[in-house]
């Protein structure tokens, strides 16, 4: 059995840049980056994940989601949180990342004001496209 709290386990979940068809329980990723010394998750490339919360994202500089489910709310805008001060506080954050295909559970996402009003306009013409718009 795999002890995901171990430093054996931090550390090479830490260094991983690439993660395909598994379950990502948020929490435990940010925990062994900051154990790592990174405060920032880069340079990942997410494909066909479930990322698990409860959690609150922070999509900072080049962060994409491309053909991912990024949760279940009756009003899309329920997934998405503005900054009410110069800084983020208790967020994982995340820079130049790409998710692919990957379905969020839990999740709620910040980052600059425009970029989550941008992830809120895609999310609503994806439900729309699909058919699922309010109506």
């Amino acid at each position: 059995m795999t002890d995901i709290m171990s430093e054996a386990f931090g550390r090479e979940l830490a260094a991983r840049t690439a993660y395909e068809k598994e379950a990502v329980w948020l929490p435990l990723l940010a925990v062994h980056h900051l154990n790592a010394g990174e405060g920032v998750i880069r340079g990942k490339t997410f494909t066909d994940c479930v990322i698990e919360g409860p959690g609150l994202m922070a999509a900072l500089d080049g962060v994409t989601f491309e053909g991912c489910n990024l949760g279940v709310a009756a009003d899309p805008k329920s997934l998405f949180y503005k900054a009410q001060g110069p800084m983020l506080v208790g967020v994982v954050p995340f820079s130049q990342t790409r998710f692919i295909r990957c379905r969020f559970v839990q999740v709620g996402f910040t980052g600059q004001e425009a970029a989550i009003d941008q992830m809120a306009a895609d999310l609503a013409s994806a439900r729309d496209a699909a058919g699922q718009g309010e109506g």
